[in-house]
């Protein structure tokens, strides 16, 4: 999967931003790398949304056990790899068909978090079990959400384009071909919205 956002929806780690001055490295603008995964990838779907975001997933190289999906709704954007064990017991917790998925249980998830607060993002992952990366772009709000399980068991990575797009892919290699030394793993059991700032070590 990847997901690329401009600098008016989600800024840049400073940390990321130092990497990449310190020892400069080629890179690649957010147009290149997208259309560098959509051809690795061909059989993955590519959705633009504005010049805000672009997101694509793919099935290709996809686990049996870890699947990843996408979905829209309500101008909110989805991709989602993994599997929650605790998917039956989430879907009554949210009110969801028994047909509900991951993926639909993640906006549904995050739709509580925007529209019920005062909900912390924490408490919020603390009910999701199993293993998974997702992300959110919600268009109406112009806001990301991003999230991995506690162990880290879906690989995510985020790194920063040559135009200073944010970018984020569970495939290193295309974002390293693509960000240089702008590059980093996504925290495990970390939770990033765009309103509120990353995290400090």
């Amino acid at each position: 999967m990847l997901a690329v956002f401009s600098g008016a929806v989600v800024r840049a780690p400073e940390e990321l931003v130092l990497a990449g001055n310190r020892t400069p490295t080629p890179k690649k603008s957010a147009n290149r790398l997208f259309d560098t995964f959509v051809r690795k990838f061909s059989s993955s779907v590519a959705i633009n949304i504005d010049p805000l975001a672009r997101i694509s997933y793919t099935h290709e190289t996809e686990s049996s056990m870890q699947p990843r999906s996408f979905a829209v709704k309500d101008d909110i954007f989805c991709t989602f790899e993994g599997a929650l064990e605790n998917l039956a017991s989430l879907r009554q917790q949210y009110g969801l068909g028994k047909n509900a998925n991951e993926v639909v249980l993640a906006m549904e998830a995050y739709r509580t978090l925007r529209d019920r607060a005062p909900y912390s993002t924490n408490h919020m992952l603390s009910h999701l079990v199993g293993n998974f990366a997702f992300i959110i772009f919600d268009r109406s709000a112009s806001s990301v959400f991003i999230a991995s399980d506690q162990d880290g068991k879906i690989p995510l990575f985020l790194g920063i384009t040559a135009d200073g797009c944010l970018a984020f892919s569970n495939d290193a290699e295309i974002l390293r071909d693509a960000c240089g030394k702008s590059l980093a793993s996504f925290p495990p059991a970390y939770v990033l919205l765009a309103w509120e700032s990353w995290p400090t070590n």
